[in-house]
């Protein structure tokens, strides 16, 4: 194992220094073997978990490529992570995401386009028509979260609220299935961040985004603190 380590530490350094910039092939196992004197097995368990970390990119019949070490990739992990987290810790999750969402939320009032607008619109209607359907509104209020921290152009800040929305969105269906007034509550939440988009108000597009991710997080807290009837993680 720590063979493997030293392996895995050696090929970072040369990502890491431009000895193996996105998109170059890597030396062969047994060149990287003798270049780092370490034992072909050890490389080839060193690789295995840099393919699994989105670093490389093994073809087979072709060979091992540095990938574009793009935030959407390195990050693709997150969510699977995040969705083993047990209950105790979700409440944490829903804090970082009070942290970032409604700065990105306001950042997006800045840079988003006509078209982004028009788009978030039509999804916005999609939820009105989906007020009944607590599974078809979770995946509408997804989308309209997601298109709105696209529209920020920050990739990582994208690829991160992406992996940690997703483990809140059980919470959420159940939100939608526990409370019969949820529906309304969430649509006009979701209005009041559109407004505040349409009218490229940066700081009431942070503050409606706030209320919305804090009344979803107060919800989770109580649920969790009283209820035995708890949101399922799986």
């Amino acid at each position: 194992m720590a063979l493997t380590d030293d392996a895995i530490a050696r090929i970072r350094s040369m990502i890491q220094s431009g000895e193996l910039p996105p998109g170059t092939r890597l030396p062969t196992e047994q060149q990287l073997s003798a270049q780092m004197g370490i034992s072909r097995s050890g490389v080839r368990e060193a690789v295995k978990v840099l393919e699994a970390a989105r670093v490389l990119d093994v073809r087979r019949g072709d060979g091992t490529y540095v990938t574009s070490l793009a935030p959407r990739l390195l990050l693709e992990g997150l969510g699977f992570a995040v969705e083993l987290l047990r209950d105790d810790t979700l409440l944490e999750v829903m804090e970082v995401r009070r942290m970032l969402e409604p700065v990105a939320t306001g950042l997006a009032a800045l840079r988003m386009s006509d078209s982004d607008l028009d788009e978030l619109e039509k999804i916005l209607d999609d939820m009105h028509d989906a007020a009944d359907d607590a599974e078809l509104l979770i995946q509408y209020d997804t989308a309209f979260h997601r298109t709105v921290i696209a529209a920020t152009g920050n990739e990582t800040l994208t690829s991160l609220l992406d992996g940690l929305s997703s483990r809140t969105v059980r919470a959420r269906v159940w939100r939608g299935l526990i409370e019969g007034n949820s529906a309304h509550i969430t649509l006009s939440e979701h209005e009041a961040i559109y407004r505040a988009l349409c009218a490229r108000d940066q700081l009431l597009a942070h503050a409606s985004a706030l209320l919305h991710v804090n009344t979803s997080e107060a919800w989770l807290r109580t649920v969790l603190s009283t209820s035995s009837d708890a949101p399922p993680t799986g």
